[in-house]
C-alpha cells in the first residue's frame, strides 16, 4: 500500500461500507468536478450578464420569455413562475447568482456558501422544467424526476459537503485568516 493510499470506514445508509482510494486521483477529481462546474456556471451567467447589458433592447437578455412561455404545460408551479415573468430582480439574480457562485467555484472561494445558492437555482430549474406533478410522475424533458439541473444540484451538495475550496483554492488561504480563526461561524461558508 503506497502512501498515497487511504482507506475509508464508514457507515451509509444504514450499511457499514469500507475501501480503498488514491488521494491524489481524488483531489485532482474534486478540483475538476468543482472547475467544471464552476465553468457551467460562470458561463450562463456571462452569456445573459452580456446580452443584458449590450444595451439593444431586442437582444437583451431576459428570464420573462421563458417563464412567460416556456414554462411545460401542468407545471405545479406554473402560477409562481408566471407571476415572476417580466421581474428585473428575478432577471439580476439569476445573471448574476449564476456568474458569481460560477466565479466562487472556480476559484474555490466560499464553496460551501457558493454550493447552497448554486443547488438552490438548479432546484428551481428543475422545478420550472417540470411537466406534472407527484401524480404524473414528476416527468421532465428528458425523463422522470431526474435531469441535469438535479444532477447538478447533487454535485453541488457533494462539492460543498466535501469542502472543494480547499483543494487549490481561495478557501484554504482563507481559513487561515485571522477574521476566520477568530469567528469560527465564517467555515460554514468556506470549505
Amino acid at each position: 500500500m503506497s502512501t498515497d493510499t487511504r482507506h475509508l470506514d464508514t457507515e451509509l445508509l444504514g450499511r457499514e461500507t469500507d475501501f480503498e482510494y488514491s488521494e491524489r486521483w481524488i483531489g485532482y477529481a474534486i478540483l475538476a468536478l468543482r472547475v467544471t462546474m464552476g465553468w457551467v456556471l460562470l458561463q450562463g451567467g456571462v452569456t445573459k450578464l452580456i446580452t443584458y447589458l449590450d444595451g439593444n433592447p431586442e437582444t437583451n437578455w431576459t428570464a420573462a420569455g421563458y417563464l412567460a412561455n416556456a414554462i411545460p404545460e401542468g407545471n405545479p408551479f406554473g402560477e409562481l413562475w408566471l407571476g415572476m415573468a417580466g421581474s428585473p430582480m428575478v432577471d439580476i439574480l439569476v445573471m448574476w447568482g449564476l456568474t458569481l457562485t460560477g466565479l466562487g467555484l472556480i476559484l474555490g472561494a466560499f464553496v460551501r456558501w457558493n454550493a447552497f445558492w448554486g443547488a438552490v437555482m438548479m432546484l428551481m430549474f428543475w422545478a420550472a422544467a417540470l411537466q406534472g406533478g407527484i401524480t404524473a410522475g414528476l416527468p421532465i424533458a428528458h425523463g422522470w424526476v431526474v435531469d441535469d439541473h438535479m444532477v447538478y444540484a447533487a454535485l453541488l451538495f457533494g462539492l460543498g459537503a466535501i469542502g472543494a475550496g480547499r483543494i487549490l483554492g481561495l478557501d484554504a488561504y482563507l481559513e487561515n485568516l485571522d477574521v476566520v480563526q477568530n469567528n469560527a461561524w465564517l467555515r460554514y461558508f468556506m470549505g
